[in-house]
């Protein structure tokens, strides 16, 4: 899963709180770990960049006129819901691409393997056992060579 991009994410969270919060140093921070994780032309990093202080006389007369305060601070309120969306995606569905590989993997290996190897090896994963990892050592140990050998080279070429 994606434990330590969530961490990070939650670090950029704690950080809003921050008494000497500056807003362009979190948002480069927060850039270079979401162009990381989600790739150059994510959404999330266009909203982050949209993310400013509205210095304009009406702005600064509503604001004064509602009386809000700094705990309510509009662009950390945003900044906060934008982290908080992304921590839950990457929860809830990893990361991105990560599906995908794991999808390439079993592909491969059906192609190789026998449906039956195939079906014992996903009763394998869904069980509970402990030894996993033998179990399934001990099923790609009766293939031919060859079949090992093109195995392990479609999963270095892709």
């Amino acid at each position: 899963m994606a434990e330590k991009e969530i961490a990070l994410l939650r670090e950029q969270l704690t950080s809003l709180d921050e008494p000497k919060f500056d807003l362009e140093a979190w948002k480069n921070h927060t850039l270079i770990f979401l162009e990381r994780i989600f790739g150059k032309d994510n959404s999330k990093l266009k909203l982050i960049r949209d993310l400013r202080y509205d210095y304009s006389s009406w702005n600064l007369r509503d604001t004064a006129a509602s009386g809000k305060t700094k705990d309510k601070d509009p662009v950390k309120m945003q900044a906060r819901e934008i982290l908080e969306a992304t921590i839950m995606e990457l929860e809830k569905l990893g990361l991105p691409g990560e599906s995908s590989e794991h999808q390439k993997v079993w592909e491969l290996l059906e192609d190789e393997l026998t449906g039956k190897q195939v079906k014992e090896i996903e009763t394998l994963l869904k069980s509970e056992t402990s030894d996993k990892a033998e179990k399934i050592g001990e099923i790609l140990e009766k293939l031919e060579k060859e079949n090992l050998a093109a195995i392990i080279a479609k999963l270095l070429l892709n």
